[in-house]
C-alpha cells in the first residue's frame, strides 16, 4: 500500500513524494522545545496506552480544492478513532490551535499542476485498502526536509 501511494505521489510530480511517507496525520507538524521532549514522549505514550486497535478502510479519493491544492485517498472507516486520538494528542504539552477542522486522509498530491491533481483524483478513485491500526509513530523532519520515524507507540498498556 505505502509503495503504491508513494509511486502515485511521485508520478504526479509532488516534490514531497520521497520525503513524506504515506500516512494519516494525527497532529500537524509541531515545534517542540528540546526541554519539553520527555514530557511530549510521555504524553504520546499515555495517549497510545488508552487506545485500542481499530480497522482502517481507505477508499476512493477526495480533495480540499479550492481551499488547498490537495488530492487525497479518503478514510472510509476508522474516522472516529482518528478524531478521538487527534483530540487526545492535541492536549497537554501538544495543545495547539489548528488552522482547519481535522479531516483524516492520506495525501497523494499537493501543490502540483491542476492536471496532475486531476490525474491523481481520477487514477485513485477505485483505490481500496483495509488494515488494522495498532500503533502510531512520531516523525521528525531532518535537515533535508525528509520526515523520519523517531518513536513508535503501540496501543494498549505496555510492560
Amino acid at each position: 500500500m505505502a509503495t503504491e501511494l508513494t509511486q502515485w505521489r511521485a508520478r504526479v510530480g509532488d516534490p514531497q513524494a520521497r520525503k513524506v511517507p504515506p500516512h494519516v496525520t494525527l497532529l500537524p507538524p509541531t515545534r517542540v522545545a528540546e526541554a519539553s521532549i520527555s514530557d511530549v514522549r510521555r504524553h504520546l505514550r499515555d495517549v497510545a496506552a488508552v487506545a485500542g486497535p481499530f480497522e482502517m478502510h481507505l477508499h476512493g479519493t477526495g480533495t480540499f480544492r479550492p481551499i488547498s491544492q490537495v488530492v487525497f485517498v479518503a478514510v472510509a472507516s476508522g474516522i472516529s478513532y482518528c478524531e478521538l486520538m487527534e483530540a487526545d494528542l492535541r492536549s497537554g504539552p501538544l495543545e495547539r490551535d489548528i488552522e482547519f477542522p481535522y479531516h483524516p486522509h492520506v495525501t497523494v498530491a499537493h501543490d502540483v499542476p491542476v492536471e496532475m491533481l486531476d490525474h491523481a483524483y481520477d487514477g485513485l478513485v477505485g483505490y481500496d485498502a483495509r488494515f488494522t491500526v495498532d500503533a502510531f509513530t512520531a516523525f521528525e523532519q531532518d535537515q533535508d526536509g525528509r520526515w523520519q520515524p523517531r518513536h513508535h507507540f503501540p496501543f494498549g498498556r505496555q510492560p
